[in-house]
């Protein structure tokens, strides 16, 4: 059997993302998973790259983007699987994903998206104890052989532009809890 690792991530060292521009590096802390710690960080958001938040969940950029504006959907408090939300977080965390879905289109203009949830490490979660929803933008003839053949990706924009983008974007709606 081939084994398909993730070398970009190696290449751009523990304090930088996808796009090799510095990130703030974060560890779980106080019991917490990646993402509440990411989430209720004093960071300002431009530098965690929190696009959104609602009152139950929050979306913000993968800092290890398959794509261009690959946004992450998430309850703010973590849950390993979608039968571990009560029914006001679940509604809430689709509604975010639209919200997501209606920004993306908008701000990069795909011709298609992928929308989907990773369950637990078999399933692919590369952090299995706090479920996320990828809204991934995809083009006609965008370079998925890059990643597979290459070992690249192609990233067009910086993380801090997706943001920006995403961030301007994104659907105003009652209820929004806005960010830092």
């Amino acid at each position: 059997m081939d084994h398909l690792y993730a070398g970009w991530r190696l290449g751009q060292g523990p304090e930088r993302g996808g796009d090799g521009q510095p990130y703030p590096s974060i560890r779980p802390t106080d019991g917490k998973t990646l993402f509440e710690t990411i989430e209720q960080s004093d960071l300002d958001d431009a530098e965690t790259y929190i696009v959104a938040r609602s009152r139950l969940s929050f979306a913000v950029l993968n800092v290890y983007p398959y794509t261009t504006g690959h946004l992450m959907v998430l309850p703010r408090l973590a849950a390993a699987s979608l039968l571990e939300l009560d029914t006001e977080t679940y509604r809430d965390l689709w509604e975010m994903v639209r919200s997501g879905t209606a920004a993306v289109n908008d701000a990069f203009k795909p011709d298609g998206l992928n929308i989907g949830v990773n369950e637990g490490q078999a399933g692919g979660g590369s952090q299995p104890d706090h479920l996320h929803v990828h809204v991934v933008p995809r083009w006609v003839a965008d370079t998925n052989f890059m990643t597979s053949v290459a070992e690249a990706r192609v990233l067009p924009v910086t993380l801090t532009e997706c943001w920006r983008r995403l961030k301007d974007a994104w659907p105003q709606q009652d209820g929004d809890c806005g960010g830092s």
